[in-house]
């Protein structure tokens, strides 16, 4: 199966990692917009017509499904991009609340950008979420000072010190995860994970992995290569 997946950078490359862990035999193909980051504080509008291209442009890759692997779109745009396009489309965050839905979890912090949190998605009835805008997150893990700006990420997550779950909102996240673990007493939520748990694909073709990015630096490069060990191609497009 030839899967497209899209994001506005590095974030995306966290959640085919988790695919290439549950789904190794496959052909990806991933579309990063890092000439545009970040997405988190854009309009609708803009997000939309940056998410049309990563779908345009993956379709003449002859994809067979779409991966939303953005907290931003998922959260703003996936209803009306499932309506655009006839392709199979799945986004990053339906099945994140679905596993807090049926693991009946509470008491939970949510951070994402600034439009994910503005749309109140994480909202649940009867259930005490938090949520916190981190916009600053996504430069930092873009430009690869995770370990420099250890105190201040640990700073801005201190307001959820006594929360049980922290739902990674935005998939840059991922990337940060090792300082919650290594600081706080709060069990983090991976929405690539619970996206691999209910996509149901085929295993069994062969194995190829294209990555594309509108803008290529040497962090970039870096980091991809850190968060991907099997063999792989990037693109400049």
């Amino acid at each position: 199966m030839r899967i497209g997946i899209f994001d506005s950078g590095i974030g995306g490359v966290n959640v085919l990692s988790c695919l290439l862990n549950k789904y190794p035999n496959n052909e990806y193909l991933f579309y990063g917009d890092t000439k545009n980051l970040p997405y988190g504080n854009k309009s609708k509008e803009e997000l939309m017509t940056l998410a049309c291209q990563a779908i345009d442009f993956l379709l003449t890759k002859n994809v067979d499904i779409i991966i939303i692997a953005c907290g931003t779109i998922s959260s703003t745009c996936f209803k009306d991009l499932k309506k655009k396009y006839s392709i199979p489309i799945y986004d990053i965050i339906s099945p994140t609340l679905k596993y807090i839905k049926e693991n009946n979890l509470d008491n939970i912090g949510v951070i994402g950008t600034n439009k994910t949190i503005e749309s109140n998605i994480f909202y649940l009835e009867n259930k005490k979420v938090l949520m916190k805008a981190t916009p600053s997150f996504v430069p930092i893990i873009e430009n690869g000072e995770i370990d420099i700006k250890k105190d201040d990420i640990l700073k801005e997550l201190a307001i959820f010190k006594k929360y049980d779950y922290l739902v990674l909102g935005c998939t840059h996240y991922p990337s940060i995860k090792k300082i919650i673990d290594d600081n706080m007493s709060i069990k983090t939520i991976d929405m690539g994970k619970c996206l691999c748990n209910e996509l149901e694909i085929s295993n069994n073709s062969k194995k190829s992995i294209e990555l594309y990015f509108t803008m290529i630096s040497v962090n970039l490069i870096i980091n991809v290569d850190k968060i991907i060990i099997d063999e792989h191609q990037i693109y400049a497009i």
